[in-house]
């Protein structure tokens, strides 16, 4: 007989406010659309207002907050700063949300 799986519970509730803050930030329609086109490789703050047509004050906040949540890598080169995924898990999730909600059959 198999033994039970013990689960280290601190280290499970350390996961699960990582997660959940993975999620709350992914929940913004704006920020979505910034980390999908981001996770396509890097861009700069003009290509992806002319991208999405998210207005520059908007993409500026929204770009505030993926960069406080640690989400986003810069690099400025001149004037120009440029915007990447910061970590590998998110653009996991990014690529599986793709695959749910738009790829070929749209989540069906």
């Amino acid at each position: 007989m198999a033994k039970p799986l013990i689960l280290d519970i601190e280290s499970m509730r350390a996961s699960a406010l990582q997660a959940t803050s993975v999620l709350r930030t992914l929940a913004n329609p704006d920020r979505l659309l910034l980390l999908c086109q981001l996770s396509q490789g890097e861009k700069s703050v003009g290509e992806l207002e002319s991208l999405l047509g998210i207005v520059q004050p908007t993409l500026s906040q929204q770009l505030g907050v993926l960069r406080r949540e640690e989400m986003v890598n810069t690099r400025r080169s001149g004037k120009q700063i440029y915007y990447s995924v910061k970590d590998p898990k998110v653009l996991v999730i990014l690529n599986q949300l793709y695959a749910l909600y738009c790829g070929d059959h749209n989540g069906r």
